[in-house]
């Protein structure tokens, strides 16, 4: 090429405050790339980072991988025990009528960050950003590891909670069997095993399944929504077909120590547990064509959508059940199962059950995904020992297959909780439920209570709503937190088995991380690392980037100052 010609990407590159994004880098900064950016990889490339995965997903298969990481009805039959047997039907149904709203709020608020910096490290992210200045590596810190717990603790339990289904399906055809501990943790290994193949495969084909489950995910939900009342042999037991609403409404059911108030907002955790897969999109926004906007989208759609079908879902359940006490104390050890066989013939019953094994499977493989996307975005900034070889991006199928691994391998070991008693491995539900929020709403809390016009709204925003939504997030957070490690014993009642051990196997990580950060790590973890390299207005630097993938020939070029400046129209993101 001659002195003279113009190289491909000669069109004039924005500038970090040209894109509506709230970035690490400062605004006057312009992202430099050998090649032509889309929309999508500039605002990723004013974002600090250069674009890794093909994106493949639209708002419908983003969607779809959320949708079917809530997996309302595989989660609803997982979490039915803490539904139905701390405060019975009451609890179910005004419990998650009340939660459901607060949900919204936080989803919403986190849409608002997503919109505005949509990239796989999402919360970690953005409270890097917000945080006030000097603070943005602790921020980010405690917010990545809490996310890390939530999302590495997501396929593991829903798992758990398939493989217990499965082997109780197999308990109704013989009622002789009953199943061991060690067949559902090797069955739950095995399950992990098949998950962690599939969310090593390339980016469309893991589209492709997941939109499949998530379309089973929602044409169950409406069969088992329609088919429960209309089968149900209620008055072959010589009851009303449904039962009333007084009691469905009012009569509450003795399943803690503790009043019928504060036992409704323990009932939280199973809703809690349940919708926090909407942060789903957050991670997948790297993968996602038109992110900034889809991406929040898909957010809200799926608290929208698993919000109003999951409290149908809890209704129909309330107004069938027959013995709360006989649904929680069942051998079978699966409380979805037991109500199935108590209100619908035993044919029925395990054709709904099949249905839930079957959505429970994409549920899990979708949490999968979601978690090593999180987990690829922290190794890139070297969170994790061996983080060099926990990034890499498999040079085949262009995803994170090592951040897989090291989650599935995780997993695995999770999983022999099962041989510590029914309330240790029952932690993982809550612990993900604590560890979610937290990750949540330390960004929107920064955001809300600290930030002041440093946030750039993204595309997708609440505008004038983004303060009050803000802030009805953050009180809710504060209210359950503590209350979703309340034990349903107290006094005499307590003791090691009846203990929630969720403040121990989350508390003590926490603050395992917290003494690492003290003593060494806050020397050398500084928030998220720019991968990609820029020009600097009227200043010398050079942004060290992450290495390249194998194969691939390394794109960025050194950073360079411009004689020249562009408006700043909104400031300096440092």
């Amino acid at each position: 090429m001659s002195a003279d010609s113009k190289p491909a990407n000669s069109r004039r590159k924005k500038s970090v405050a040209e894109e509506q994004v709230t970035s690490v880098l400062k605004g006057e900064d312009v992202p430099v790339y050998t090649r032509e950016l889309d929309a999508d990889e500039e605002v990723l490339a004013a974002l600090g980072y250069k674009p890794e995965f093909k994106r493949e997903f639209s708002l419908w298969t983003t969607f779809c991988v959320s949708f079917a990481v809530l997996g309302l009805l595989p989660s609803f039959a997982a979490t039915l025990y803490y539904g139905m047997g701390y405060a019975g039907t009451p609890g179910m149904v005004w419990g998650w009528l009340i939660a459901i709203f607060f949900i919204q709020c936080v989803a919403m608020s986190m849409a608002e960050l997503c919109s505005s910096m949509p990239t796989s490290g999402g919360l970690y992210y953005a409270a890097a950003v917000l945080a006030p200045p000097g603070y943005g590596p602790l921020a980010a810190w405690l917010t990545g590891w809490s996310n890390w717990l939530a999302q590495v603790t997501g396929a593991p339990s829903v798992d758990y909670a398939m493989a217990a289904m499965i082997l109780a399906a197999a308990s109704i055809g013989n009622p002789e069997y009953v199943p061991q501990n060690y067949q559902i943790f090797l069955l739950t290994v095995f399950i992990l095993l098949i998950h962690g193949v599939i969310s090593s495969m390339p980016t469309r084909w893991i589209a492709n399944f997941n939109s499949v489950g998530s379309t089973l995910n929602m044409i169950a939900l409406i069969v088992v929504i329609v088919l429960i009342p209309a089968g149900t042999n209620r008055d072959k037991q010589g009851l009303p077909k449904f039962a009333s609403s007084k009691v469905v409404w009012g009569d509450y059911y003795s399943g803690t120590d503790y009043p019928n108030g504060l036992a409704l907002l323990m009932t939280f955790v199973a809703l809690i547990w349940t919708m926090s897969g909407y942060d789903a999109p957050f991670h997948l926004s790297e993968e996602c064509s038109n992110a900034n906007i889809a991406a929040p989208r898909a957010i809200v759609l799926t608290s929208s959508v698993g919000g109003i079908f999951g409290w149908f879902l809890q209704l129909v359940v309330a107004y069938t059940v027959v013995d709360i006490d006989a649904v929680i104390k069942s051998d079978l050890g699966q409380p979805w199962a037991s109500y199935l066989l108590q209100v619908m013939p035993q044919k029925i019953a395990l054709a709904i059950l099949s249905l839930t094994i079957l959505c429970a499977f994409s549920m899990g493989q979708g949490c999968m995904v979601a978690a090593s996307r999180v987990t690829f975005a922290y190794a890139r900034d070297d969170c994790f020992p061996a983080s060099h070889i926990i990034k890499r991006v498999n040079r085949h199928t262009l995803t994170p297959v090592n951040a897989v691994w090291f989650n599935t391998i995780i997993g695995c070991l999770m999983v022999s909780l099962i041989f510590a008693g029914p309330i240790a491995i029952g932690a993982l539900f809550s612990i993900a439920a604590v560890a979610a929020f937290v990750a949540f709403t330390i960004p929107i809390f920064i955001r809300v209570f600290l930030v002041g016009n440093r946030f750039r709204p993204g595309p997708w925003h609440l505008g004038k709503w983004s303060y009050p939504i803000g802030v009805l997030s953050c009180s809710f957070v504060a209210l359950m937190v503590p209350i979703l490690m309340l034990p349903a014993s107290r006094g005499r009642n307590l003791d090691p088995t009846t203990m929630n051990w969720t403040c121990l196997v989350y508390g003590a990580p926490m603050l395992g991380v917290i003494i690492w950060w003290l003593a060494d790590a806050h020397k050398w973890f500084k928030g998220p690392k720019v991968n990609i390299e820029h020009q600097m207005m009227g200043r010398e630097a050079r942004i060290e980037g992450n290495s390249t993938r194998e194969g691939e020939e390394d794109s960025s070029l050194k950073t360079r100052s411009l004689p020249v400046s562009v408006t700043n129209k909104s400031g300096d993101f440092a």
